[in-house]
């Protein structure tokens, strides 16, 4: 499923179809997240009301259920734990706040010096990654300390781990670029352009053979990087001469030009295919 939110209403849609055809929810109040888990059809939602909300997808008619008031506007939710924990982030508080689903209370905060943007937990769920400022950081997921943290080239709003192996990294954000790095060691090892404006948010897809990156340029780009098992050669190299990207014979690039979502929830836009930058 996909969820698109940032409107008094949350569109729903199916991803098995090309041409999208959207349950909606409507309601009072202003949403900017929300995150789906997919195994018990709950789906989490926050926003300028500052309250977390978990609704059954099963039961759309049914009233939500709220969690404990959040200290700021909800920038970010996500689920960890299956459906135990939430975590989530606000827009002008630094830090990411564990929440007690059964007890509805606040458990832990993870300290950061800026509001965190971005936080994403890893596909085995040992990690969570978090974005703020000019960091990224990789959070234990179980006991909940630092492992890393890396300082990014540029203000990032967003970063993905590699679900398969885990050993690279995508961030995204100001200066409109896609970085790629190593996972262990932070040395940048790819990097993407072409959107034309600040980069909001980036994700693997679940093989790890590509990333999407939403931007404020109105599009959502795909970009292939190849089997995530592949030699680094075959990847987009950074630091070329004049600043160009390497791209692999065998790879290329897709983006959604112009995706855009109108008010009854329908979507409007194309794929093209590029052989490069």
């Amino acid at each position: 499923k996909l969820l698109g939110v940032g409107t008094t209403s949350i569109f729903l849609w199916s991803i098995d179809c090309l041409l999208f055809s959207p349950s909606t929810f409507c309601f009072v109040n202003f949403y900017s997240c929300s995150n789906v888990l997919q195994d018990t059809k709950l789906f989490l939602t926050g926003g300028l009301e500052k309250v977390l909300r978990i609704f059954d997808l099963n039961r759309p008619d049914a009233p939500p259920r709220e969690m404990a008031h959040s200290p700021g506007s909800i920038r970010t939710v996500s689920w960890l734990h299956s459906d135990q924990t939430i975590l989530s982030s606000c827009t002008d508080v630094g830090g990411v706040r564990l929440w007690d689903v059964r007890s509805a209370k606040l458990i832990r905060t993870l300290e950061t010096q800026s509001p965190v943007t971005s936080a994403e937990v890893s596909r085995d769920e040992r990690y969570i990654v978090t974005a703020d400022g000019r960091s990224v950081k990789f959070w234990d997921a179980n006991h909940f300390g630092l492992v890393k943290s890396y300082t990014m080239p540029s203000m990032v709003e967003s970063a993905s781990l590699e679900p398969k192996f885990g050993n690279k990294f995508v961030a995204g954000g100001e200066d409109m670029w896609l970085h790629l790095f190593y996972f262990h060691t932070g040395e940048q090892i790819a990097c993407n352009k072409g959107h034309h404006g600040p980069v909001h948010c980036v994700r693997f897809s679940p093989g790890g053979e590509s990333y999407a990156s939403g931007s404020e340029d109105g599009t959502i780009r795909i970009w292939q990087t190849g089997p995530s098992g592949a030699d680094d050669n075959d990847l987009y190299l950074a630091n070329e001469a004049n600043d160009r990207l390497k791209v692999g014979v065998s790879e290329a690039s897709q983006r959604i030009e112009g995706f855009h979502i109108s008010g009854d929830g329908q979507v409007d836009g194309k794929v093209d295919e590029l052989s490069g930058p």
